[in-house]
């Protein structure tokens, strides 16, 4: 039995989406994706969320992409139309992106991941089952074992699923979020719904036991970060470490903004991610 669910109202936010919705296999898992293709030549782009992003929030990125890239943005597992699954840790969610490589037929494509979704980039870059053109890695957790904590905390995340349960609004989201574009509150209001609570609570627990500094030094090139310079969650510190321990990575500022950079500053956050893709492919 599961505790998420998808509304009339959400399921109508789609109607205004120039995207076509996939589904491949992950062993018994059935994933969804919108495919912003069609197949026309464009190097494709797997544009992976975060934790409480479905794949319709990151429409309006991807939207902005289709003249250089074909995206692809997936539900990941425990998300919006995927299916739950048991775990959740970061060389499973690194499966399903290769299941969703393959499945779909994606020809070396570029990945690129925010936040949560930065981490699983970096790993599947890693592990090298799938062929990448590059990695572009936005604001990626920094915490884990012996490190500071993830700045928002798991009641936390937990009392905003709460909340949308119980059914929230786009006033209430600009509350907590009031830099954000309307649009952007009003689909966080409709679909955070889809979200699993236990996808949120053990990933959260993967920011604290997995790091992704584990990894990080290992990430194939190409590969861009790309950090709001007022994030909580990619610090001085943290770009300092990650300068430090992969040379060959660009590491470039989004001003004024926040660890929600397409959402805090979206042309800037656009532009960086822009010129980020331009680079990788060529």
């Amino acid at each position: 039995m599961t505790d998420r669910f998808i509304t009339q109202p959400a399921l109508a936010d789609l109607a205004d989406v120039p995207a076509t919705s996939r589904w491949v296999r992950s062993g018994s898992l059935r994933l969804h994706a919108l495919d912003y293709g069609p197949d026309d030549g464009r190097v494709p782009l797997v544009l992976l969320p975060g934790i409480t992003s479905p794949a319709v929030t990151m429409d309006f990125v991807a939207r902005q992409l289709t003249d250089l890239v074909r995206p692809v943005v997936p539900d990941i597992r425990g998300r919006g139309f995927s299916d739950d699954g048991e775990s959740y840790g970061l060389e499973t969610y690194a499966e399903d992106t290769e299941a969703l490589i393959s499945g779909l037929g994606l020809d070396r494509p570029l990945l690129a991941g925010h936040s949560m979704g930065a981490r699983i980039a970096a790993v599947t870059a890693v592990r090298a089952k799938v062929a990448l053109r590059g990695t572009v890695l936005v604001d990626p957790p920094m915490s884990g074992p012996g490190r500071d904590p993830y700045p928002t905390t798991l009641p936390a995340f937990l009392g905003q699923l709460e909340q949308a349960r119980g059914g929230t609004d786009a006033d209430e989201v600009a509350r907590a979020w009031p830099r954000w574009p309307r649009r952007e509150q009003e689909l966080r209001a409709r679909w955070l719904s889809s979200c699993g609570g236990k996808a949120l609570t053990e990933t959260h627990r993967s920011f604290e036991t997995e790091d992704f500094f584990d990894w990080w030094p290992s990430v194939p090139g190409p590969t861009e970060m790309l950090y709001g310079a007022d994030s909580p969650v990619v610090t001085e510190a943290g770009v300092r470490e990650a300068a430090r321990t992969h040379l060959g990575a660009r590491l470039t500022a989004v001003p004024d903004a926040g660890h929600m950079i397409f959402w805090d500053n979206p042309d800037a956050a656009l532009d960086a991610l822009r010129d980020a893709l331009r680079v990788q492919l060529g």
